[in-house]
């Protein structure tokens, strides 16, 4: 069920309650009155009024505790010896939502006013507190408070049940990780780690010795220098537990350098003012600089690339081009990394579009909400 049609069935839940109160009051009201006077239609009014605002107890308990309280205070003042029942429910739901010094503090008012708001009516010491006590008394304030302490400590337990529950998943989670990352280890890389070695004594060798290397030979040494740097990556990743600080904008302009230094003109442009940016964005336009610059390493045969970077006051845009041979009509299917960006950004509620330039070279374009996911 979604959490919008939840909060319309609690709140036409609430107001059946409410109308529900108010309507027993008002018939309670006119089984002890036969006149029609201007103070018996206020009384009336104070009996329904005291029963609807039970509609807002969810939203605002401390104000209906008080609203239904001058409500009995009042209904009381004029004639009306009704339960005030409206009341204990004022006071379930504010002891149930944690403010137990108010409630408290305010029962012992009402408790202490209603006699004489009582005496008002009847000018009889005895009757106005008979009347009063029979109007609240004082066990049912304590059966009502306690009911909503006993809710709400029910509540938290749940709550902490399934704090406990998620915290053990994510326990769960981290073991397997650090599982699979020793399963890797202990099976490829040092397979890896040989094939890598082995390749590059041979291309070695047959340099040293002034023949022509083949070109499977060279594949097979560059194939092994990736599959080693890509498996200890997924290692690394496999073995975070998210203790070291995520990284996040302002390590960008780390990767634009490390991009430097292998040969490629990158330049990096930030643009608008900087500002404090929720962590999973943060990531996530680290990730898609990091992914796009490593792309144009090993696949693009760029020269120069560019990242920019529009620092708007609901959006971060991230654009990253590169003049390398990707042209319009040869445009291959997105490999691991694009899917990998995309998923990025769409959980994050943004877009990303990423293509050949009708010029020649790579685009990738990326708006990440800001507001939506702080």
């Amino acid at each position: 069920m979604s959490t919008g049609r939840f909060g319309v069935r609690t709140g036409v839940r609430d107001w059946a309650v409410a109308v529900g109160v108010a309507a027993t009051l008002v018939v309670a009201g006119l089984s002890e009155q036969n006149s029609a006077g201007s103070l018996d239609l206020l009384g009336y009014a104070l009996l329904a009024a005291g029963g609807l605002a039970l509609a807002a107890g969810r939203r605002a308990p401390v104000s209906v505790l008080v609203v239904t309280g001058l409500c009995a205070l009042g209904y009381q003042a004029v004639g009306f010896d009704v339960p005030a029942v409206a009341y204990l429910f004022a006071v379930y739901a504010a002891m149930r939502s944690g403010h137990h010094v108010i409630t408290v503090a305010a029962s012992v008012t009402l408790l202490a006013a209603l006699p004489l708001a009582a005496l008002a009516s009847l000018h009889d010491t005895g009757a106005a507190f008979a009347q009063a006590r029979g109007a609240l008394e004082v066990a049912w304030v304590i059966a009502a408070g306690a009911a909503g302490e006993a809710l709400r400590q029910a509540e938290r337990r749940a709550d902490e049940a399934e704090r406990t529950r998620e915290e053990t998943a994510r326990h769960r989670a981290d073991e397997e990780r650090l599982h699979i990352a020793r399963e890797l280890h202990d099976s490829l890389i040092h397979q890896i780690s040989i094939i890598k070695v082995q390749s590059e004594v041979a291309v070695h060798l047959a340099r040293r010795r002034g023949e022509q290397v083949p070109e499977s030979l060279l594949a097979i040494q560059q194939a092994g220098r990736e599959a080693s740097r890509e498996l200890r990556a997924t290692l690394g990743a496999l073995r975070d537990d998210d203790k070291a600080p995520p990284h996040g904008l302002d390590d960008v302009p780390g990767l634009v350098e490390s991009a430097r230094m292998t040969g490629l003109d990158a330049t990096l442009t930030i643009e608008g003012q900087r500002h404090d940016v929720p962590v999973a964005v943060g990531r996530t336009v680290y990730r898609i600089v990091q992914e796009s610059l490593t792309n144009i390493a090993r696949h693009a045969s760029a020269a120069t690339a560019s990242v920019r970077i529009d620092c708007r006051s609901d959006a971060l845009i991230i654009r990253v081009d590169d003049d390398g041979n990707a042209k319009p009509d040869t445009a291959s299917p997105p490999g691991v990394g694009l899917l990998g960006m995309r998923e990025r950004v769409t959980a994050l509620g943004g877009n990303l579009c990423a293509e050949p330039r009708d010029e020649g070279g790579f685009t990738v374009l990326a708006e990440l909400p800001v507001e939506r996911t702080a």
